[in-house]
């Protein structure tokens, strides 16, 4: 397994740019898939951006499409999400989560055994 850690969360306003970030720890980080979800007060957790271990291909929420970005640097075991033109509806618990192999489309939470401790992103409006 690989251990996960994200920092970058804060307070913001609506329309403000925030950066995640999700260092590993653990053997074979760039064989692992890697994904972004996040958690609402009462909601279910969902699956906002994905990427291969190559980065050669990516998922997105429609929700989050054309305002989010996610990226991988393997030589430093870390796994980005751009966060841009934020929205209030954006608030959640953001978690890193990573599996070995591919993912569903949607990714589902219950495909990955690795998840971060999270981070609280607040958009106000």
């Amino acid at each position: 397994q690989v251990q996960l850690v994200e920092s970058g969360g804060g307070l913001v306003q609506a329309g403000d740019s925030l950066r995640l970030s999700c260092a590993a720890s653990g053997r074979a980080f760039s064989s692992y898939a890697m994904a972004w979800f996040r958690q609402a007060p009462g909601k279910e957790r969902e699956s906002v951006a994905a990427i291969t271990w190559s980065g050669s291909n990516t998922y997105y929420a429609d929700s989050v499409k054309g305002r989010f970005t996610i990226s991988r640097d393997n030589a430093k075991n870390t796994v980005y999400l751009q966060m841009n033109s934020l929205k209030p509806e954006d608030t959640a618990v953001y978690y890193c989560a990573a599996r070995s192999g591919g993912y569903g489309r949607p990714p589902k939470a219950s495909e990955f055994g690795s998840w971060g401790q999270g981070t609280q992103v607040t958009v106000s409006s």
